[in-house]
């Protein structure tokens, strides 16, 4: 398997280990984890559980454009070496994200966000300059 698509295996996990904090933070609602009514609970959520929240789901937005341009990128035959630094860095990024977004480092994040889509962009271009 090659580097990209670890890193598409890779973004596909962060998309739910992403669910933990969020868990957690369901969990220390006054009545605990509410198993049969999670996004109800979800949608009351404040506070870092909220930005834990709206991280994981950013999480589930970011993936089909990064998974789809690494897809083109390789059926194009672009070149593998930067076609992996850029799915590495879109990894690292969305793997900072997300303490980023609880920790309400909203610049941070916004920055890291950036470099994300841009690392999926890229991709996206590659092909059309090898």
């Amino acid at each position: 398997m090659t580097i990209p698509f670890i890193c598409v295996f890779l973004a596909f996990l962060l998309t739910f280990l992403s669910k933990g904090p969020v868990a957690l933070a369901m969990a220390h609602q006054p009545r605990g984890y509410d198993n049969r009514h999670p996004r109800d609970q979800q949608a009351a959520l404040a506070g870092w559980g909220r930005r834990a929240l709206a991280a994981h789901l950013n999480s589930f937005e970011a993936f089909p454009a990064f998974a789809a341009a690494v897809l083109v990128a390789a059926a194009a035959g672009a070149d593998p070496v930067w076609t992996s630094r850029l799915a590495i860095g879109f990894v690292v990024a969305r793997a900072l994200y997300l303490p980023l977004y609880i920790a309400d480092l909203h610049l941070l994040r916004s920055a890291v966000w950036t470099i994300g889509l841009a690392a999926t962009v890229g991709l996206f271009v590659l092909p059309l300059l090898t």
